[in-house]
């Protein structure tokens, strides 16, 4: 019965939709781990969109929950790690330019990961993971600042993990009712955003006391 079930909702699904769960059909883990790092690298497919569906197919019994989880977080490392290295290797310039001819991607998007990166250091790479567009980027500045690897490594993998387990968690429990996580996505990144804001301007304050004081 689950499985006639899992095979309405799968053909109810178009779009980039059925295609990742074609994917996940066919690859299983290891399908979850290639469409979840292709949004590192092609930034205009969404991961608040692949993760639920991994979710969802773990709830339909492709995979079990922890290897949704294991395998779309090795994804979202591996994208990452890939992108690191193109920074690494090429510098500034010729990145940027690499980088802006994706599809729907600006030149503006490179330069506030740029921004993100400067301010904030590691903590940019850590909180990088759950901002749209950043997530992606963030990793580009990291390699041409030549980052310590292991502590890129760390860090977007801690990162993708918070990240990935509420939207894959929650896509597993709402089962066919996935797509709700992509309608509340957006609300919730404006939460993490706002958190980081209000993070960034305590610290700032907290410095700027600090001196005042110094210099009294």
């Amino acid at each position: 019965m689950n499985s006639l079930v899992a095979q309405a909702d799968t053909n109810e699904l178009g779009g980039l939709a059925g295609w990742t769960v074609d994917l996940m059909d066919t690859l299983g883990g290891p399908g979850a781990a290639v469409a979840v790092g292709l949004d590192n690298i092609f930034p205009p497919i969404p991961s608040e969109l692949i993760l639920p569906l991994a979710g969802f197919t773990a709830a339909q019994g492709r995979f079990n929950l922890a290897e949704a989880l294991a395998w779309t977080t090795a994804g979202s490392v591996i994208g990452a790690v890939i992108v690191y290295l193109i920074g690494y290797i090429f510098g500034r310039e010729r990145t940027r330019k690499l980088i802006t001819m994706l599809p729907l991607v600006k030149e503006s998007d490179f330069d506030h990961a740029e921004r993100w990166f400067a301010k904030h250091g590691t903590k940019a790479v850590f909180f990088g993971r759950m901002v749209p567009l950043v997530r992606s980027f963030i990793s580009v500045p990291a390699g041409i600042e030549r980052m310590p690897f292991w502590i890129f490594l760390s860090l977007t993998t801690l990162g993708s993990l918070v990240w990935n387990s509420i939207f894959v968690i929650a896509g597993y429990f709402l089962g066919s009712n996935w797509q709700l996580v992509d309608e509340y996505a957006g609300i919730f990144q404006y939460v993490v955003i706002a958190a980081v804001v209000v993070a960034v301007a305590v610290f700032v304050v907290k410095r700027v006391r600090e001196r005042r004081n110094a210099g009294v």
